[in-house]
């Protein structure tokens, strides 16, 4: 067998060493990020769907703001209704509470879709209750008319707010009347001169009280903001309460110089 040469083995590494260097030289990376970025290309934008978390209150892009009324007790569970207002409009609303168990699932899923689609489209509290459901209907309306007073007073309202300027809100706490089933006590948010919302601190309770109160406050809280004064009709089969009512609201119209 015929040895091969010392001198031909060591050309052939040589050439092959040269060929590999040629080979690697002529390659070219894949991707280099910061030629990309000398290149103009885009960064990625973020998805679409991506967006802040809704909060009760506050602002959201584009002007737009929410507002959350008062919880509004009823026979069945509380009723929260919140609105998203742009523009000085209501452009939507939802109940960020209802009744909820048994029937009121059903009574719920059927009214409050319809209570919201009618707020939006009466830009007030003046809207009709869902048959079948005239408790919730009744806590929506009033949630409703809250968050809508809070929404006409401005960005100044809110409790121990104080000034006499206009879009100031203050509020006065009236004197507790005593009546045969409980202390009723009436605390009123003025802006601007006026009567904005009013809402009962103190309210009988215990047995049978608990559902005059649940019927009869939220029909006085907003008699009271209609009416301007305490010269309200007293709720039918609530009697005791109303009056009560009435005596401390007018301590709290005397306070606040109404």
């Amino acid at each position: 067998m015929r040895k091969s040469h010392p001198v031909r083995r060591a050309v052939l590494a040589g050439a092959a060493t040269v060929s590999g260097i040629v080979l690697l030289l002529s390659l070219k990376p894949a991707a280099d990020p910061a030629a990309a970025s000398a290149a103009g290309a885009a960064p990625r934008a973020p998805s679409a769907g991506q967006e802040s978390p809704q909060g009760g209150s506050g602002a959201l892009p584009g002007g737009t703001t929410t507002v959350t009324g008062d919880a509004a007790p009823t026979q069945y569970g509380d009723v929260q209704v919140r609105l998203t207002v742009s523009g000085g409009k209501v452009v939507k609303a939802e109940a960020v509470q209802a009744p909820k168990g048994g029937l009121s699932d059903q009574k719920t899923a059927m009214a409050v879709p319809r209570l919201n689609q009618e707020a939006v489209a009466a830009q007030s509290a003046d809207i009709d209750a869902v048959s079948g459901a005239t408790y919730t209907s009744g806590g929506y309306r009033t949630s409703l008319q809250s968050a809508l007073d809070r929404m006409k007073a401005g960005p100044d309202t809110g409790a121990g707010a104080s000034g006499g300027g206009a879009g100031t809100a203050r509020t006065v706490t009236g004197k507790v009347a005593q009546t045969q089933y409980g202390p009723v006590q009436v605390r009123i948010t003025v802006s601007g001169g006026k009567v904005v919302k009013a809402e009962a601190v103190q309210a009988p309770k215990g047995g049978l009280s608990d559902q005059k109160t649940a019927m009869a406050v939220p029909r006085l809280n907003q008699e009271a903001v209609a009416a301007q004064s305490a010269d309200i009709d007293a709720v039918s089969g609530a009697t005791y309460t109303s009056g009560g009512y009435r005596t401390s609201l007018q301590s709290a119209l005397d306070q606040a110089g109404g």
